[in-house]
């Protein structure tokens, strides 16, 4: 069910849980291990008993592994602050995941940038024939 602005009730859960956490990891958790981290989303389940967190992180790949442990570790810490600060019934478990989209974007973003700059290298037209240079050059 949906009000007025499209937005469910989950949807509005979600993203209170959401700032929630972010809120409660940057300060209250003390753990090495999880640094600075982004929360970029929250899917929460029909029954509210389970929540997917995504996160992301300028930990390097190999620093990902403890950050990913540092937050399974604190998720009992975190669902208990998270209960005093949002009144639902079931405060749900929280199930952390890493976002690879940031990454991803950042990939796409670097190849693309490179094919433009071979494209300038070559000063070749990428919508143009090849056949149409040979017969400019004759």
């Amino acid at each position: 069910m949906t009000n007025n602005k499209g937005f469910s009730r989950r949807d509005r859960v979600s993203e209170q849980i959401r700032r929630e956490l972010a809120e409660l990891i940057r300060t209250e958790l003390r753990d090495p291990r999880v640094g600075m981290i982004s929360i970029t989303d929250v899917e929460v389940t029909a029954d509210y008993a389970h929540a997917k967190v995504y996160f992301s992180t300028l930990a390097s790949a190999e620093g990902l592994p403890a950050v990913l442990i540092g937050l399974q570790k604190a998720s009992g810490f975190l669902r208990r602050e998270l209960g005093k600060r949002i009144s639902i019934h079931m405060t749900p478990q929280l199930h952390f995941t890493f976002d690879q989209s940031l990454e991803r974007g950042a990939d796409l973003t670097k190849l693309i940038q490179e094919a433009v700059a071979i494209s300038e290298r070559t000063d070749l037209d990428p919508l143009s024939d090849p056949g149409d240079e040979q017969q400019k050059q004759s």
